[in-house]
């Protein structure tokens, strides 16, 4: 019961806020209401930002699941996991909860067709592209170490891999290969 309540106060304390709480703001601030659009372009648009919204909250959803059960932690920076996490989605991408909610994000924005929608999205993913590198990666780096440097150097950051990421060091510490390619490879270099 403990767990759960941890993981729902950080859930609603960020994915919540930024996805729900600001935008719902956002929406009224600006006098916007949900509608179907007028011809055949403006649908196709919001059915995509339909399609990005449920990509957006399957991926979040993931995220958060193998936080609690590999990770014992949440995704809230001050209860972080204590395991280092590199299953599910973290095999394609190394922030699959971020990568969620901006999906999640722009799918509001074209759902709603709004370009304050849109801007707080640009907004939000302009503030991880900094946050990211200069702050979470390197605390990640000095609680995991090696796991992580070379979890780092197979993975990106936001866009997915067509591959499932598998370590090179398989359980006994004998060495494996990526996807075929020799382990010391980096993924963008193959």
């Amino acid at each position: 019961m403990k767990m759960l309540l941890r993981h729902l106060l950080s859930i609603t304390i960020l994915p919540f806020t930024v996805t729900v709480l600001v935008p719902v703001w956002i929406a009224r601030s600006h006098g916007l209401k949900p509608a179907i659009g007028a011809s055949a372009g403006p649908i196709l648009v919001q059915a995509g930002g339909a399609a990005l919204l449920v990509l957006g909250i399957v991926l979040a959803s993931a995220s958060v699941w193998h936080f609690a059960t590999e990770g014992k932690g949440t995704l809230a920076p001050w209860d972080p996991p204590r395991a280092f996490v590199a299953n599910g989605p973290y095999r394609y991408v190394r922030n699959p909860m971020i990568s969620g909610v901006f999906l999640i994000l722009f799918g509001e924005a074209f759902a709603l067709l709004s370009r304050p929608q849109a801007v707080w999205a640009a907004c939000f993913v302009a503030l991880n592209l900094v946050f990211i590198p200069f702050v979470e990666e390197p605390q990640l780096e000095r609680r995991f170490g090696e796991p992580y440097r070379e979890y780092r150097m197979h993975v990106r950051r936001f866009l997915p891999r067509l591959r499932p990421w598998e370590s090179r060091v398989q359980e006994g510490g004998a060495p494996a290969t990526q996807n075929g390619l020799p382990s010391h490879k980096r993924a963008d270099e193959a």
